[in-house]
């Protein structure tokens, strides 16, 4: 019986964040995955850093896409349209499906500090417009694989044979990689998938390609038939490297921004704001603050 030997993949392109703020709405930000170029990120649409304290982001309609919201520092409140209200703490996840309409809020809890990393979603045009999800993933209800010097959450798709919690309308790998100085970790990713990994704090090499804090680093599909292999080696001498790393195929469809909707047509992009207009997305929630 032969056994297939993992490809290392290569690091096609490193970028670094980009700061901004302060805004109406956020004490400041960075866009760490920018949407100009869908056709080099896709199936990840982009990803927002955000530190707010008052206002935050009141309610706005989503349509089309799936966000992903990490709890880095403080308390995250949210509510919905779905009749959700809670508060999310350091190392817990929101993952949201908009589908067909959904209507949300995302606030410090108290007014007091918030800081998280928010990623979208592609879906394909067949799954635009599904029912409306939301997943709270707690950050004890997260699967954990560990080893010297290593500690990986597993929030989305399975590494070393543990599987996250999240439940996905596209196949997504989604991993927290924290590495004690000079520890590596290995994920086995499918040859199909774009990969990024941003480091969040730290320093590291990924297949052997320098990535500093505040930087991303993708690894586009390959064409081999086995599996591949990404290393990422914690190289600060003095603290944890914590790296977030998403893995997943392209879908290769068009896509459409329209503020806070993602279509696959200026003309879909146009029904959502009649739709939202016109009351399809429901009322805007009169939910109290926590």
């Amino acid at each position: 019986m032969t056994t297939s030997v993992p490809v290392s993949r290569k690091i096609d392109r490193v970028r670094t964040k980009a700061m901004g703020g302060p805004t109406e709405q956020v004490d400041k930000n960075a866009l760490v995955i920018s949407p100009e170029n869908v056709s080099q990120t896709d199936p990840f649409l982009l990803m927002a850093e955000d530190w707010f304290s008052s206002p935050g982001f009141e309610w706005h309609p989503h349509r089309g896409v799936e966000t992903v919201t990490v709890v880095l520092d403080g308390v995250l409140e949210h509510g919905d349209s779905l009749g959700h209200a809670g508060a999310l703490e350091p190392g817990d996840i929101q993952w949201m499906t908009a589908g067909r309409g959904i209507i949300h809020r995302e606030l410090a809890y108290r007014n007091e500090h918030a800081h998280t990393l928010q990623l979208w979603l592609n879906l394909p045009a067949d799954k635009r417009m599904v029912e409306t999800r939301y997943q709270d993933l707690r950050l004890a209800d997260q699967a954990t694989l560990e080893a010297p010097g290593v500690l990986v959450r597993v929030v989305s798709g399975t590494a070393s044979g543990i599987t996250g919690p999240a439940e996905n309308h596209w196949p997504i790998t989604g991993l927290i990689v924290t590495l004690e100085p000079g520890s590596s970790y290995s994920p086995l990713l499918s040859p199909e998938d774009r990969a990024f990994a941003y480091v969040l704090e730290g320093n590291a090499t990924m297949a052997g390609t320098a990535v500093a804090e505040g930087q991303v680093a993708w690894s586009d599909p390959m064409d081999v038939p086995d599996p591949t292999t990404l290393e990422i080696r914690g190289t600060d001498p003095e603290r944890r490297t914590t790296v977030i790393l998403f893995a997943g195929k392209p879908i290769r469809e068009p896509i459409v921004f329209g503020g806070p909707f993602v279509m696959g047509t200026r003309d879909e992009i146009e029904q959502a704001y009649r739709d939202f207009r016109h009351g399809k997305f429901g009322p805007i929630p009169r939910l109290q603050r926590l």
